[in-house]
């Protein structure tokens, strides 16, 4: 296992360990639902992106709530999430991660995470997913 891999399993221990019960848990979803939406967006999910809703995108915790994939009814839903997203202006190259207060996280091709606000792209950066789950929901 490489030294990435553990960091990875050690956020999602954290994340996990984190989990907040709530009446109606949400449900991770399966390859098949990830091509679906592939297809719908016209935009592959980034490797890591697709890890995280297929390892992590059921968790509920802290005031924020990434995206999810399983659900097509559910607020966080990444397809209604991308449509607002892509209306308010966030490039059509970014897949959005996660809403706050009409800002959006959001992921790159190559994994990257960056944060979109006030209709243009900010500094702030995180090298992946996991960094961001680490760095800013585990935090939230």
């Amino acid at each position: 296992m490489s030294e990435r891999d553990s960091d990875i399993d050690e956020v999602l221990e954290m994340l996990r360990d984190s989990n907040e019960p709530v009446p109606v848990p949400l449900e991770l979803p399966d390859e098949d639902r990830l091509v679906e939406i592939e297809e719908e967006l016209l935009l592959p999910i980034p490797r890591e992106m697709r890890s995280f809703l297929m390892e992590a995108s059921d968790v509920v915790y802290g005031s924020i709530e990434p995206v999810t994939a399983a659900d097509p009814y559910s607020h966080t839903y990444l397809p209604e999430v991308t449509a607002v997203a892509w209306e308010q202006g966030v490039p059509r190259y970014l897949m959005p991660l996660c809403e706050v207060n009409g800002a959006y996280y959001c992921v790159e091709q190559d994994g990257e995470v960056v944060f979109w606000r006030d209709g243009e792209l900010t500094d702030e950066t995180w090298p992946s997913v996991w960094h961001w789950v680490r760095d800013v929901w585990l935090e939230s």
